[in-house]
């Protein structure tokens, strides 16, 4: 039976149309109280204009949404939250310099003659981290905490008000196997409190282990609701992709890599990296695995040149460019792409086109100004060639889906000639067909001789595109594994195992 509680969200025949593109199509949804619901679909399929509706941040064209009973008349967040919506997206909106209980009831401060009351917010701060099982210093400034306790306090100010229905976008998607294991069992706790879960990942795995039902999207229609117990993991994906499934082996050999063309000595960059060597030679994928805090985005930084070691030396075709700032890496070939895409990897309000070409201009201006022709001609081979589905070049690429998103970012550096790509987590909260077509793309980039070095903390992707995997323990290289022998076990052993090992040091 799937839900046993009584409905607290209802979609009916809902509808959605955005600049041409159909949206949602008689979308049919129920979400009963008491259960987690997973949200699943590749990017583009309507979860996002779903969860948009539930939250009241969008108007059906079409159909109606009920919450708690209540038709929904106008769409409104300030209306979904008096009915007891409350919303997690993916992308963090905690503020960094202010405290855990000054995020936790911002906008709703309690007051008291002298202004804020801080012993109130204090303790209920503390009352209500308590209540997901999180354990935090509510006077510890936001951006002094890990990812993982940012979230936490995300989830914990989206439950303070006692919610009935608690939406979780992506809520471990830049989560490493010990800090999705805190999230998972944080959502058991909201669960058995009679709250429903609205649960959106693209790890199948996890979905499993914290959701009962499981509604599959494609094309912006409901496919099915089932019961996970009694459904295969090709049945989901079947359901997800249709007829456009897309096939994914792990790389069967190492490739016959050519000359050395990124070497790393002996980095230390305190307090994260310490005595990195390895080389990154043409034509070869390297995978940097490990969880959060081993160093690898530190690392990808320094090559980047967007920070200086405190030891060691990084030589790019012979010529050293540690220390010597983003320019020169550019001048180089060198081009990285950011773990976290909202804010470091994207101009949301400029167009796909402007995105595309930002890190080189000169081949789309005359005279120094941009030539519209030229910029339409590159912005058509950089979508051609990424597959990125876009009503128009110029639309914003902030209303992309981040499958989307990511594919422009990592064109942009093929617009530059890059011969040298570092990518940091390029997946992350990219679908099932979107992270194969990545794949896809970046053994086809190594073929042609370029240099990349993939970072994932979705360890069982390595073995999929990497022709060697190392594995980023505590600040160390502490395993080196080849294709076709690169095992994700082996991986996640080598990493939680050193990790252990180096925090008690």
């Amino acid at each position: 039976m799937i839900g046993a509680g009584e409905p607290i969200a209802v979609l009916e025949g809902v509808s959605k149309r955005y600049s041409g593109v159909q949206a949602l199509s008689g979308v049919d949804l129920q979400i009963r109280r008491g259960e987690v619901r997973a949200l699943l679909g590749k990017n583009g399929a309507g979860k996002s204009t779903v969860i948009r509706m539930l939250a009241g941040a969008e108007a059906p064209d079409t159909g109606t949404v009920t919450l708690s009973g209540t038709v929904l008349e106008r769409a409104t967040v300030q209306g979904a939250h008096a009915l007891g919506v409350r919303t997690v997206f993916q992308e963090l909106t905690v503020i960094p310099d202010m405290t855990v209980a000054e995020n936790l009831f911002m906008g709703s401060w309690p007051h008291g003659r002298a202004g804020i009351d801080r012993r109130r917010m204090l303790a209920g701060a503390e009352e209500a981290l308590h209540r997901i099982g999180v354990d935090l210093d509510p006077r510890r400034p936001v951006g002094q905490l890990s990812i993982a306790d940012q979230q936490m306090v995300e989830i914990a100010r989206a439950v303070a008000d006692d919610p009935g229905l608690l939406i979780l976008d992506e809520p471990t998607s830049s989560l490493a196997a010990a800090e999705v294991e805190r999230v998972l069992a944080t959502v058991q706790t909201i669960r058995a409190a009679g709250v429903a879960v609205v649960y959106v990942s693209h790890r199948v795995s996890e979905i499993r282990r914290v959701a009962d039902t499981a509604t599959v999207m494609r094309d912006g229609r409901v496919i099915d609701t089932v019961d996970l117990a009694g459904t295969s993991n090709a049945d989901v994906v079947q359901m997800m992709l249709g007829e456009a499934q897309a096939s994914t082996f792990p790389v069967q050999a190492s490739t016959s890599a050519g000359r050395v063309l990124v070497s790393v000595r002996d980095l230390a960059v305190e307090p994260k990296v310490h005595d990195v060597s390895f080389d990154v030679r043409e034509g070869e994928v390297l995978g940097l695995a490990g969880v959060l805090g081993s160093g690898r985005t530190e690392l990808l930084q320094v090559i980047a040149g967007l920070r200086k070691p405190d030891a060691g030396r990084v030589e790019v075709d012979g010529v050293r460019v540690d220390g010597r700032g983003l320019a020169a890496a550019l001048r180089l070939g060198i081009g990285l792409t950011p773990e976290d895409r909202k804010n470091d990897g994207i101009i949301p309000d400029l167009g796909v086109d402007e995105n595309l070409v930002i890190t080189d201009w000169k081949p789309v201006a005359a005279g120094g100004v941009i030539n519209g022709r030229r910029l339409a001609a590159a912005a058509r081979r950089g979508i051609d060639s990424m597959s990125v589905k876009t009503h128009s070049p110029a639309t914003p690429i902030g209303t992309l889906s981040g499958g989307n998103q990511q594919k422009v970012v990592i064109g942009r550096w093929l617009h530059a000639g890059s011969r040298v790509l570092l990518l940091d987590e390029p997946t992350r909260g990219v679908d099932v067909q979107a992270k194969a077509q990545i794949y896809a793309l970046l053994r086809d980039l190594a073929a042609q001789g370029r240099a990349v070095v993939f970072v994932s903390s979705e360890m069982d992707e390595i073995n999929l595109v990497c022709d060697r995997a190392l594995v980023l323990a505590g600040g160390r290289i502490v395993a080196e594994h080849l294709a076709p022998h690169i095992e994700t076990d082996k991986l996640l052993l080598a990493a939680i195992a050193e990790q252990d090992r180096e925090e008690v040091r």
